[in-house]
Protein backbone atom coordinates (compact mmCIF):
# COMPACT_ATOMS: atom_id res chain seq x y z
CA UNK A 1 0.00 0.00 0.00
CA UNK A 2 1.48 3.42 -0.99
CA UNK A 3 1.81 5.93 1.80
CA UNK A 4 1.22 9.46 0.79
CA UNK A 5 3.67 11.96 2.18
CA UNK A 6 3.08 15.46 2.84
CA UNK A 7 4.79 18.27 1.00
CA UNK A 8 7.61 19.28 2.57
CA UNK A 9 8.48 23.10 2.58
CA UNK A 10 11.14 25.38 3.66
CA UNK A 11 10.34 28.94 3.98
CA UNK A 12 13.34 31.27 5.04
CA UNK A 13 12.69 34.47 6.63
CA UNK A 14 9.68 32.32 7.95
CA UNK A 15 9.31 33.92 10.78
CA UNK A 16 9.07 37.66 9.49
CA UNK A 17 5.94 39.60 8.44
CA UNK A 18 5.63 38.00 4.90
CA UNK A 19 7.39 34.65 6.02
CA UNK A 20 5.01 33.60 9.10
CA UNK A 21 1.61 34.11 6.84
CA UNK A 22 3.08 32.16 4.08
CA UNK A 23 3.97 29.35 6.61
CA UNK A 24 0.61 29.38 8.00
CA UNK A 25 -0.52 29.63 4.27
CA UNK A 26 1.18 26.24 3.64
CA UNK A 27 0.13 24.28 6.85
CA UNK A 28 -3.29 25.11 6.17
CA UNK A 29 -2.56 23.38 2.39
CA UNK A 30 -0.89 20.45 3.97
CA UNK A 31 2.21 20.68 3.92
CA UNK A 32 5.16 19.86 6.47
CA UNK A 33 6.82 23.59 7.12
CA UNK A 34 10.12 24.08 8.30
CA UNK A 35 10.67 27.76 9.12
CA UNK A 36 14.46 29.17 9.15
CA UNK A 37 15.07 32.52 10.60
CA UNK A 38 17.69 34.26 12.14
CA UNK A 39 15.69 36.58 14.09
CA UNK A 40 17.09 39.86 12.77
CA UNK A 41 13.96 41.42 11.69
CA UNK A 42 11.55 38.34 12.68
CA UNK A 43 9.96 37.84 15.34
CA UNK A 44 9.00 34.61 17.68
CA UNK A 45 5.41 36.24 18.50
CA UNK A 46 4.81 35.91 14.65
CA UNK A 47 4.88 31.92 14.72
CA UNK A 48 3.98 31.32 18.33
CA UNK A 49 1.20 29.91 17.75
CA UNK A 50 2.10 27.86 14.68
CA UNK A 51 4.73 25.87 17.59
CA UNK A 52 2.18 23.35 18.84
CA UNK A 53 1.76 22.47 15.15
CA UNK A 54 3.01 18.91 14.25
CA UNK A 55 3.73 19.94 11.20
CA UNK A 56 5.59 23.12 11.87
CA UNK A 57 9.66 23.37 12.93
CA UNK A 58 11.61 26.26 13.54
CA UNK A 59 15.12 26.40 13.12
CA UNK A 60 17.20 29.55 14.06
CA UNK A 61 20.16 30.00 11.04
CA UNK A 62 21.59 32.83 8.80
CA UNK A 63 21.58 31.60 5.51
CA UNK A 64 24.50 33.60 4.45
CA UNK A 65 26.07 30.14 5.57
CA UNK A 66 25.11 26.39 4.31
CA UNK A 67 22.21 24.90 5.45
CA UNK A 68 21.71 21.14 5.06
CA UNK A 69 17.86 19.46 5.58
CA UNK A 70 15.46 17.87 3.21
CA UNK A 71 12.69 19.56 1.49
CA UNK A 72 10.50 19.51 -1.48
CA UNK A 73 10.13 23.08 -2.31
CA UNK A 74 12.02 26.06 -0.84
CA UNK A 75 10.51 29.77 -0.32
CA UNK A 76 13.95 32.15 -0.23
CA UNK A 77 12.29 34.84 1.62
CA UNK A 78 15.03 35.58 3.97
CA UNK A 79 16.37 39.68 3.53
CA UNK A 80 15.82 42.67 5.97
CA UNK A 81 13.14 44.63 3.59
CA UNK A 82 12.67 47.96 5.06
CA UNK A 83 15.05 51.22 4.59
CA UNK A 84 16.15 51.23 8.62
CA UNK A 85 16.28 47.69 8.70
CA UNK A 86 18.69 46.87 5.49
CA UNK A 87 20.74 49.98 5.89
CA UNK A 88 21.37 48.90 8.99
CA UNK A 89 24.46 46.85 8.56
CA UNK A 90 23.93 47.20 4.25
CA UNK A 91 27.29 44.63 3.72
CA UNK A 92 25.20 42.00 6.00
CA UNK A 93 21.63 42.75 3.51
CA UNK A 94 24.16 42.38 0.30
CA UNK A 95 25.38 38.83 1.62
CA UNK A 96 21.72 38.03 3.03
CA UNK A 97 20.55 38.29 -0.79
CA UNK A 98 23.55 37.30 -2.67
CA UNK A 99 25.51 34.42 -0.03
CA UNK A 100 22.19 33.46 0.95
CA UNK A 101 20.28 32.35 -2.88
CA UNK A 102 24.41 31.10 -3.82
CA UNK A 103 23.38 28.39 -0.65
CA UNK A 104 19.64 28.19 -1.13
CA UNK A 105 20.55 27.33 -4.85
CA UNK A 106 23.45 24.90 -3.77
CA UNK A 107 20.59 23.24 -1.33
CA UNK A 108 17.91 23.18 -4.60
CA UNK A 109 20.43 21.79 -6.49
CA UNK A 110 21.61 18.67 -3.99
CA UNK A 111 17.66 18.41 -3.82
CA UNK A 112 16.54 19.00 -7.20
CA UNK A 113 13.82 21.08 -5.11
CA UNK A 114 11.67 23.87 -6.26
CA UNK A 115 13.00 27.37 -5.12
CA UNK A 116 11.06 30.34 -5.03
CA UNK A 117 12.96 33.76 -4.88
CA UNK A 118 11.08 36.90 -2.74
CA UNK A 119 12.38 39.62 -5.21
CA UNK A 120 11.25 43.16 -5.13
CA UNK A 121 9.99 46.23 -6.82
CA UNK A 122 12.99 47.66 -5.88
CA UNK A 123 14.92 45.66 -8.73
CA UNK A 124 13.47 48.90 -10.81
CA UNK A 125 14.55 51.35 -8.60
CA UNK A 126 13.78 55.24 -8.87
CA UNK A 127 11.41 53.96 -12.69
CA UNK A 128 11.59 56.08 -15.81
CA UNK A 129 8.67 53.39 -17.15
CA UNK A 130 5.18 54.03 -15.72
CA UNK A 131 3.88 50.78 -14.31
CA UNK A 132 6.26 48.94 -14.28
CA UNK A 133 6.07 46.08 -16.60
CA UNK A 134 8.78 42.58 -15.87
CA UNK A 135 10.74 43.66 -19.18
CA UNK A 136 11.39 47.02 -17.86
CA UNK A 137 15.41 46.80 -16.78
CA UNK A 138 15.28 49.03 -14.21
CA UNK A 139 16.48 52.83 -12.70
CA UNK A 140 18.89 52.01 -9.55
CA UNK A 141 22.04 54.02 -8.64
CA UNK A 142 24.39 51.27 -8.00
CA UNK A 143 26.25 52.88 -5.26
CA UNK A 144 23.38 54.85 -3.14
CA UNK A 145 22.50 53.89 0.13
CA UNK A 146 19.49 51.73 -0.96
CA UNK A 147 21.75 49.68 -3.47
CA UNK A 148 22.71 47.05 -1.07
CA UNK A 149 19.16 45.91 -1.15
CA UNK A 150 18.03 46.88 -4.91
CA UNK A 151 21.20 45.56 -6.02
CA UNK A 152 21.49 42.69 -3.92
CA UNK A 153 18.02 41.36 -5.31
CA UNK A 154 18.60 41.75 -8.68
CA UNK A 155 22.02 39.47 -8.42
CA UNK A 156 19.87 36.85 -6.42
CA UNK A 157 17.53 37.08 -9.81
CA UNK A 158 20.88 36.85 -11.74
CA UNK A 159 21.83 33.49 -10.09
CA UNK A 160 18.62 32.31 -10.61
CA UNK A 161 18.30 32.29 -13.47
CA UNK A 162 21.82 31.47 -14.61
CA UNK A 163 21.09 27.92 -12.21
CA UNK A 164 17.95 27.77 -14.50
CA UNK A 165 20.19 27.65 -17.75
CA UNK A 166 23.31 25.72 -16.68
CA UNK A 167 21.87 23.48 -14.17
CA UNK A 168 18.00 22.98 -14.74
CA UNK A 169 16.75 23.84 -11.52
CA UNK A 170 13.18 24.46 -11.48
CA UNK A 171 13.27 28.50 -10.29
CA UNK A 172 9.78 31.05 -9.62
CA UNK A 173 10.77 34.72 -9.61
CA UNK A 174 8.45 36.78 -8.04
CA UNK A 175 8.90 41.04 -7.69
CA UNK A 176 7.17 41.97 -4.48
CA UNK A 177 5.47 45.48 -4.57
CA UNK A 178 4.08 47.66 -1.44
CA UNK A 179 2.52 44.86 1.04
CA UNK A 180 1.11 45.54 4.32
CA UNK A 181 -1.21 43.85 6.93
CA UNK A 182 -1.12 42.11 10.68
CA UNK A 183 2.29 41.64 12.45
CA UNK A 184 4.07 44.46 10.70
CA UNK A 185 6.92 45.31 12.92
CA UNK A 186 5.99 48.98 14.19
CA UNK A 187 9.71 50.34 14.05
CA UNK A 188 10.02 49.13 10.23
CA UNK A 189 10.10 52.70 8.86
CA UNK A 190 7.84 51.68 6.49
CA UNK A 191 4.59 53.95 5.06
CA UNK A 192 2.03 52.34 6.94
CA UNK A 193 3.01 51.25 10.09
CA UNK A 194 4.67 54.55 10.28
CA UNK A 195 1.53 55.77 9.73
CA UNK A 196 -0.53 53.85 12.05
CA UNK A 197 1.30 54.25 14.58
CA UNK A 198 1.95 57.67 14.59
CA UNK A 199 -2.49 58.51 14.27
CA UNK A 200 -2.67 56.09 16.90
CA UNK A 201 -0.17 58.48 19.14
CA UNK A 202 -1.93 61.13 17.61
CA UNK A 203 1.57 61.94 16.80
CA UNK A 204 2.12 64.03 13.45
CA UNK A 205 2.11 62.00 10.38
CA UNK A 206 5.71 61.96 8.60
CA UNK A 207 6.10 62.61 5.39
CA UNK A 208 8.63 62.52 2.63
CA UNK A 209 8.58 65.21 0.27
CA UNK A 210 5.95 66.64 -1.28
CA UNK A 211 3.45 63.46 -0.21
CA UNK A 212 2.52 63.34 -4.09
CA UNK A 213 4.96 60.33 -4.98
CA UNK A 214 3.10 57.39 -5.40
CA UNK A 215 2.79 53.44 -4.27
CA UNK A 216 0.37 50.57 -4.66
CA UNK A 217 -0.07 48.61 -1.46
CA UNK A 218 -1.35 44.76 -1.42
CA UNK A 219 -2.65 43.21 1.79
CA UNK A 220 -0.44 40.63 2.94
CA UNK A 221 -2.78 37.48 2.47
CA UNK A 222 -3.63 37.92 -1.46
CA UNK A 223 0.23 38.44 -1.73
CA UNK A 224 1.37 35.35 -0.33
CA UNK A 225 -1.38 33.62 -2.14
CA UNK A 226 0.40 35.03 -5.03
CA UNK A 227 3.30 33.30 -3.80
CA UNK A 228 1.66 30.40 -3.48
CA UNK A 229 -0.14 29.93 -6.75
CA UNK A 230 3.58 31.11 -8.95
CA UNK A 231 5.31 28.15 -6.69
CA UNK A 232 2.25 25.89 -8.21
CA UNK A 233 2.46 26.99 -11.61
CA UNK A 234 4.01 24.60 -14.39
CA UNK A 235 7.95 24.57 -14.02
CA UNK A 236 8.28 26.24 -17.65
CA UNK A 237 7.09 29.57 -16.03
CA UNK A 238 10.09 30.43 -14.11
CA UNK A 239 8.36 34.39 -13.89
CA UNK A 240 9.99 36.99 -13.32
CA UNK A 241 6.89 38.22 -12.21
CA UNK A 242 5.37 41.32 -10.64
CA UNK A 243 3.10 40.50 -7.26
CA UNK A 244 1.43 43.85 -6.06
CA UNK A 245 -1.46 45.66 -5.97
CA UNK A 246 -1.87 48.13 -9.23
CA UNK A 247 -4.18 50.88 -7.86
CA UNK A 248 -2.04 53.57 -6.79
CA UNK A 249 -2.23 56.34 -4.14
CA UNK A 250 -0.06 59.15 -3.32
CA UNK A 251 1.50 59.42 0.18
CA UNK A 252 -0.95 62.25 1.10
CA UNK A 253 -3.75 60.34 0.39
CA UNK A 254 -2.77 57.69 2.29
CA UNK A 255 -1.83 59.90 5.60
CA UNK A 256 -5.48 61.34 5.20
CA UNK A 257 -7.00 57.46 4.84
CA UNK A 258 -5.26 56.19 7.72
CA UNK A 259 -5.52 59.81 9.87
CA UNK A 260 -9.63 59.08 9.42
CA UNK A 261 -10.03 55.11 10.26
CA UNK A 262 -8.16 56.09 13.30
CA UNK A 263 -9.74 58.08 14.75
CA UNK A 264 -6.70 60.48 15.07
CA UNK A 265 -6.20 63.96 16.02
CA UNK A 266 -2.47 63.62 13.64
CA UNK A 267 -1.55 66.30 11.83
CA UNK A 268 1.10 66.40 8.40
CA UNK A 269 4.62 67.00 8.81
CA UNK A 270 6.78 67.22 5.48
CA UNK A 271 10.58 66.53 5.80
CA UNK A 272 12.81 66.15 2.84
CA UNK A 273 13.00 63.76 0.51
CA UNK A 274 15.37 60.52 1.41
CA UNK A 275 18.04 60.05 -1.54
CA UNK A 276 16.90 57.78 -4.04
CA UNK A 277 13.63 57.58 -2.88
CA UNK A 278 11.18 56.54 -5.50
CA UNK A 279 9.02 58.83 -6.86
CA UNK A 280 6.29 56.07 -8.47
CA UNK A 281 5.95 52.58 -7.86
CA UNK A 282 3.04 50.49 -9.62
CA UNK A 283 2.82 47.00 -10.75
CA UNK A 284 1.89 46.37 -14.00
CA UNK A 285 0.56 42.70 -13.10
CA UNK A 286 -0.77 41.39 -16.30
CA UNK A 287 1.07 38.62 -16.83
CA UNK A 288 -0.11 37.51 -12.91
CA UNK A 289 -3.55 37.78 -14.12
CA UNK A 290 -2.66 35.40 -16.96
CA UNK A 291 -0.39 32.98 -15.92
CA UNK A 292 -1.17 32.73 -12.38
CA UNK A 293 -5.48 33.98 -12.46
CA UNK A 294 -4.35 36.56 -9.37
CA UNK A 295 -5.47 39.59 -8.82
CA UNK A 296 -5.84 41.24 -5.91
CA UNK A 297 -9.48 42.23 -4.42
CA UNK A 298 -9.14 43.46 -0.83
CA UNK A 299 -8.69 47.41 -1.20
CA UNK A 300 -6.82 49.57 0.69
CA UNK A 301 -9.72 50.88 2.93
CA UNK A 302 -10.65 47.22 4.03
CA UNK A 303 -7.06 46.52 4.39
CA UNK A 304 -6.44 49.30 6.68
CA UNK A 305 -9.08 48.65 9.03
CA UNK A 306 -7.64 44.96 9.08
CA UNK A 307 -4.24 46.39 9.78
CA UNK A 308 -5.05 48.89 12.30
CA UNK A 309 -7.00 46.79 14.64
CA UNK A 310 -3.50 44.72 14.66
CA UNK A 311 -1.65 47.60 15.78
CA UNK A 312 -4.09 48.80 18.69
CA UNK A 313 -4.46 45.81 20.37
CA UNK A 314 -0.37 45.44 20.08
CA UNK A 315 1.79 47.41 22.89
CA UNK A 316 2.37 50.61 20.64
CA UNK A 317 0.56 53.02 22.83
Amino acid sequence: MKILRRRRSLVTGGAGFLGSHLCERLLQEGHDVLCVDNFFTGARENILHLLSNPHFELMRHDITFPLYVEADEIYNLACPASPIHYQYDPVQTTKTSVHGAINMLGLAKRLRARILQASTSEVYGDPEVHPQPESYWGRVNTIGPRACYDEGKRCAETLFFDYYRQHALEIKVARIFNTYGPRMHPNDGRVVSNFIVQALKNEPITIYGSGQQTRSFCYVNELVDGLYRLMQSPADFTGPVNLGNPTEFTMVDLAKKVIAQCGSRSELSFKPLPEDDPRQRQPDIKLAIEALGWEPQIALDEGLQKTIEYFRSSAIQ
